[in-house]
């Protein structure tokens, strides 16, 4: 096995084939930082050219940013580096294998194993992957090593159409994302209110909120939104608005969909929606 990018993905998927017993005999890496994480995580392999990657390697581990993945793989063929059946993998969650289609052209076996699990590039990922869903994409007749591979790597492989990458790609970033945001505002605005361990008084909240999420569906909502409590939803409003504009806004957009989703569930009912709606789309402390 080869790696070419020692970044987080790189650095921690290299070291979990390694352990599965798949030696390293290169890695490509460029950055300090990569050639740190080369160091503590695949410690003794010998840092290369990416020509001398692809030369040594029966599996190269492509782990490279997202808008330079095209273009290296058509250097990467246009360069005639590429042998036939030899395994190139991606990590990338936007991409299925359509983006190796310049390798798969000069022969090569295409890969996309994509972890979901946010990285920090340390050996803490490692036992991070044990379980970890993978979004796996691979022509038909190489699901199965794809899947061994992610098995390997401690990993739960998740089959996902090449079509529907970008799809699926989206709907993490929209989750896992998107809460750290909510959570960072919300904890701003417990700062604000004077609570001295914000972070204390959320997590047990947050914590139950997506377990109870992730059993229930919309059945776990809770709160004035989903009572209708069209009169509290107002003041939230109010006092969103004297702290920050654009906090309020994002307020009313979730509380808008969350008001949809309550309706669509038959939780909220159709009079209270229509009270909630109309204090969401006026001015902050209208009813």
């Amino acid at each position: 096995m080869g790696v070419i990018g020692v970044g987080k993905a790189g650095s921690v998927l290299g070291a979990a084939l390694r352990r599965a017993g798949h030696p390293v005999v290169g890695v490509y890496a460029v950055s300090d930082l990569s050639l740190v994480r080369a160091e503590a995580l695949l410690p003794g392999a010998p840092v290369v050219s990416m020509q001398e990657v692809f030369a040594g390697s029966d599996l190269v581990l492509l782990t490279v940013p997202d808008d330079v993945l095209g273009e290296l793989v058509e250097s990467f063929a246009r360069e005639g580096w590429i042998r036939p059946g030899q395994f190139l993998v991606h990590c990338s969650g936007r991409y299925g294998t359509g983006v190796l289609d310049p390798a798969t052209a000069a022969g090569a076996l295409p890969l996309a194993l994509h972890p979901v699990m946010t990285l920090t590039g340390t050996s803490l990922d490692l036992d991070r992957l044990s379980g970890c869903p993978f979004g796996v994409t691979a022509p038909e007749s190489l699901l199965t090593v794809a899947s061994a591979l992610v098995v390997e790597m401690g990993g739960e492989p998740m089959v996902v159409a090449e079509d529907k990458r970008a799809l699926y790609h989206a709907a993490l970033a929209y989750s896992a994302n998107h809460m750290i945001t909510l959570a960072s505002d919300a904890m701003q605005l417990l700062s604000a209110a004077g609570v001295g361990t914000p972070e204390l008084m959320l997590r047990p909240l947050l914590s139950a909120s997506l377990d109870n999420a992730l059993e229930r569906g919309d059945a776990a909502l809770t709160g004035p939104v989903s009572r209708g409590d069209a009169t509290t939803v107002s003041r939230h409003l109010v006092e969103l608005s004297q702290e920050s504009e654009q906090l309020a806004e994002v307020y009313r957009t979730l509380a808008r969909r969350t008001a949809e989703r309550a309706l669509a569930a038959g939780t909220l009912s159709p009079d209270d929606a229509q009270r909630l709606l109309a204090v969401l789309a006026g001015p902050a402390g209208s009813t």
